[in-house]
């Protein structure tokens, strides 16, 4: 029988979990946000694919569309399912172009539940000869474009440029690392546990490193820098803002560009009432540097173009993989509160 278009009746019957955002969060974001819900699964119409979710994305991100106000759109509605990345088997296609079929593993983007019902041409098929199904949460999928576009197309770094990451050890900011290295720049990385920062130094190949924990205040975050940097910063890709930004823009060299990927240091509490920060705009006008914003989806487009080259450069082990699995679907509000407090890795 064509196991593409085989229907069976445990598969009418499955049930699906959701996790539904209930609740705006004022400061950190938790379980109490959230509500736990079982729904049906529709039934498969065609050109659809039914999909069993194996691995579902906690982002930073999702705290920012949290906010009361608008950011790049407008805030995530109350009593809906909590978007986010999906890699999942397909369990049953009907895509009439065959391209999917049934037991292949894809990227959607479908929210936190179980399984997904979802247009075949919303699916993207990953490879995993080249790299775990995990992956296409990561290195080769929406962290990865970020890294990859946003440091090459907006960073624009030259051989022997200083840049300097922070939150290097995160999902974006550790591929940051690894592409700076591999075109050739000297590149420090800020992180808040040493074995963090060994992992940056020793495996990942960055320069120098510091802990940020260890440098509070903004003198202090100037001077860790200045020692780090002795010929300035070129390129600075923001993942934190709050002290370690202040201080960058102390060091900023004559056209560094400084791309701006996230705040998290704002994420609890700030985002709809922002922090007073420093006046600092006018080391911009002195040394004629730039700031730009990078999001993910100004690169949709070329995915293809960014996975074409990733692969190639973990198949020539240039780029190294770090993911933290927290098992349990039960666990997903938990595990987004944990990218908060520095438990993860990668």
């Amino acid at each position: 029988p064509d196991r593409n278009l085989k229907v069976t009746k445990q598969k009418m019957n499955l049930d699906n979990k959701q996790w539904i955002y209930v609740k705006r969060p004022e400061k950190e974001v938790t379980e109490e946000h959230y509500a736990l819900r079982s729904v049906p699964v529709p039934p498969v119409a065609d050109n659809q694919i039914l999909v069993k979710s194996m691995y579902i994305s906690v982002d930073p991100y999702m705290r920012i569309q949290q906010a009361a106000t608008n950011t790049w759109s407008e805030p995530h509605p109350l009593n809906t399912m909590q978007q986010g990345g999906v890699v999942g088997e397909v369990i049953e296609s009907r895509d009439s172009t065959g391209k999917i079929k049934a037991g292949d593993i894809v990227n959607i983007y479908t929210g936190w539940q179980m399984y997904s019902v979802v247009p075949a041409s919303a699916a993207r098929k990953l490879d995993v000869s080249v790299a775990p199904p995990s992956a296409g949460l990561g290195i080769l999928g929406m962290p990865g474009r970020t890294a990859y576009f946003g440091l090459l197309e907006a960073g624009k770094p030259k051989p022997g440029e200083t840049v300097v990451v922070s939150a290097a050890a995160g999902a974006v900011g550790s591929l940051v690392v690894q592409i700076a290295k591999i075109v050739g720049c000297r590149v420090v990385a800020l992180a808040g546990a040493q074995e963090k920062l060994d992992w940056l130094k020793n495996d990942l190949g960055a320069d120098a490193v510091i802990n940020y924990k260890d440098h509070t205040t903004l003198q202090g975050m100037i001077s860790a820098l200045k020692e780090a940097c002795p010929n300035g910063i070129d390129v600075y890709f923001d993942n934190t803002g709050g002290v370690t930004t202040d201080a960058v823009f102390h060091l900023i060299n004559l056209r560094a560009r400084i791309l701006i990927c996230g705040q998290i240091t704002q994420y609890e509490g700030a985002l709809d009432n922002p922090e007073m920060g420093p006046r600092l705009l006018h080391f911009i006008l002195y040394k004629r540097a730039t700031i730009q914003g990078i999001l993910a989806r100004d690169y949709m487009d070329r995915m293809d173009e960014m996975v074409g080259t990733m692969s190639q450069w973990i198949r020539e082990g240039k780029i190294k993989m770090r993911e933290t699995v927290v098992e349990g679907f039960d666990k997903l509000p938990q595990a987004l509160n944990m990218l908060f407090h520095g438990a993860n890795s990668g």
